[in-house]
This record gives C-alpha cells, structure tokens and sequence, in this order.
C-alpha cells in the first residue's frame, strides 16, 4: 500500500492554521521522511484514526516541554504533567488539526475517532507495516515537534 501524496498538504495547512490562529505562533515545517526502524522518540503523543475513503492516522508528538508549552498556551494556563486539563487540551489541538484537515479533502468522505493521549518516556507510535507513516517535522516558538501521517484510500470503500 502506497500513501496518496495529496492527502498530506491538508493536514500541513491545517496544523499551520492552527498554530496560528489558535496559539498565536507560526509553526515552520521542517524536511518530511518516511517513518522506518528508527523512530521519533517523544514523551507525549497525540493520535486521531481515520476510517471510511480513506483510513489511517494522525500523531502529533511531542517532547514534555513542548507539550506543556503548547497546552498552556492553548488553554491560557500554565500547565503541568499533572495537570488534569492537559490530555483534553493535547486531544482538543489533534482533533482540531484533524477535522479541518478532513473538511480540506476534496469528495472524501471520513470519519475520525476521538482522540487518545499517550504520556511516558520515550514513547514510540508504530501501526500497521501497511501503513506507511510520513514524518513532519515542525518547530515554533513554543518547542519542535512532529506530525505523523498514514492516511491510504481505503479500497473497500471505493469497490462498494
């Protein structure tokens, strides 16, 4: 399975849009790879699924003091790991990306699934080996992070 180039400028506007307009910040995008053996660590992760014409996920990650820089910023109070609003205000900027992003993919129809937040030391997002995940870095003011994609046209969908 090969991912469809034009399903990865939407979710790249998107995360910029957001960025701006919602934490005030620009967020510069960096040179995308693909995802292999060697992966991102990262301590905080974001993931949204994708199902119906197209299936997949999106991942944000991010080290912890992007994290809570972010979701300070976002949220408009300071933020510790054990802050309680922390995984909402993570969830709320994915889901965010996320559904302006599919609202972005021209005649796609897709369902996304509530979003999950994972906290830990070096956590490593895998899926699916046919799933090729795309990774985007992106740096701002508030910290470096990344955006993982592995979206697909599902072809069930299409034989129906």
């Amino acid at each position: 399975m090969k991912m469809d180039m034009r399903f990865i400028e939407p979710f790249v506007s998107s995360l910029q849009n957001v960025f701006t307009c919602m934490l005030g910040t620009p967020a510069q995008l960096g040179k995308p790879f693909l995802k292999g053996a060697m992966t991102q660590q990262v301590d905080i992760v974001a993931i949204i699924s994708l199902s119906g014409d197209v299936i997949g996920s999106t991942v944000l990650g991010f080290p912890k003091q992007t994290a809570l820089a972010i979701a300070s910023q976002f949220a408009g109070e300071e933020m510790t790991l054990d802050h309680p609003d922390l995984p909402d205000a993570l969830g709320e900027l994915i889901n965010m990306v996320t559904g302006s992003a599919k609202a972005n993919l021209k005649g796609i129809t897709a369902s996304i699934s509530l979003p999950r937040v994972i906290a830990g030391n070096s956590v490593m997002v895998g899926g699916p080996k046919t799933l090729p995940f795309v990774v985007i870095p992106f740096k701002s003011d508030l910290g470096y992070f990344y955006l993982e994609l592995a979206v697909l046209s599902n072809e069930k969908s299409e034989a129906a």
